[in-house]
């Protein structure tokens, strides 16, 4: 059984866009034995659209170029790159173009979307379309929405201004053996069955091996890592997709002169206790029995 796989972007064919100016790669899904994780990349152009739905699923999204509108129920928005939110299950929304170049965001969908069921999607009435805001994330009403820099990496330039652009405290910035996460989505905003978040690796920053009840994935968005999964290297560089099935062995370093970073998803959410499973710590036990 596949417990993972990696996908250079590049290699996967760019479908076509349909008839309203919208498409979708997909990079992770049902076909590739996922059960909690669907990833993609979309791209809409300006005039293009996506007509009202809901899913039976929960989509994080994250915008990695130009502009695009969303519509929701309560007013539409104008998402910019850096953007990134949340559209818990049942929830009304389309997607618009804006700009002069096409809006570009990857999308996390938990559980994968099921082709037997429709891609569990379905056309709702059509919604309002007024003219769109950008987000703020000060504002409790639109919690759903966070703005990524990637000065937010850095340890030391951390202020009050950079914290505004985050929607709780719990995106405070974690920092470990050369490692640093900004966590984006998670439960503080409303997630149930997902997470999403940064991860920047220093020149140095190595993750030894591990496992977790959980699937990953990973858009490698900057510099190169060397990544090991269930005994496999691969030397993944930006662009480049993997996915790490519940079970599966992996760990990373960074294999540049320069920072890596990803954007990384977990679906289900993580439990509290017992997410990690080192390899170091079981030989290590295994060692300190035999002696």
């Amino acid at each position: 059984m596949t417990r993972h796989l990696v996908r250079r972007t590049a290699d996967v064919p760019e479908p076509p866009y349909d008839e309203l100016g919208h498409r979708r790669r997909e990079l992770v899904g049902e076909d590739d034995g996922s059960v909690h994780t669907g990833f993609g990349l979309c791209e809409i152009r300006p005039a293009g659209r996506v007509p009202a739905h809901v899913h039976s699923y929960e989509e994080s999204f994250h915008v990695l170029g130009g502009a695009v509108v969303l519509d929701v129920p309560e007013g539409a928005y104008l998402l910019v790159e850096g953007d990134y939110g949340l559209l818990p299950a049942g929830v009304p929304h389309a997607w618009r173009g804006a700009g002069d170049t096409a809006g570009r965001w990857a999308d996390m969908l938990a559980p994968v979307p099921r082709a037997r069921y429709g891609h569990d999607t379905q056309a709702v009435s059509a919604l309002p379309e007024p003219d769109p805001v950008r987000i703020d994330v000060r504002d409790p009403r639109t919690r759903s929405f966070g703005h990524f820099e990637p000065a937010q990496m850095d340890p030391g330039k951390q202020s009050q201004d950079l914290l505004a652009v985050s929607a709780s405290m719990r995106t405070a910035l974690l920092v470990y053996s050369g490692i640093t996460v900004k966590m984006m989505v998670d439960s503080d905003l409303g997630a149930v069955a997902s997470t999403m978040f940064m991860v920047q690796y220093a020149p140095d920053g190595v993750a030894g091996t591990h496992d977790h009840p959980f699937e990953e994935t990973y858009l490698i968005l900057e510099g190169v890592v060397d990544a090991t999964f269930d005994g496999d290297r691969y030397r993944m560089v930006p662009g480049d997709v993997a996915w790490a099935g519940a079970g599966c062995v992996h760990g990373f370093a960074n294999a540049g002169q320069g920072p890596v970073r990803w954007l990384e998803t977990q679906a289900p959410q993580p439990p509290a206790r017992h997410s990690y499973r080192f390899t170091r710590d079981w030989e290590y036990l295994r060692e300190a029995l035999g002696s």
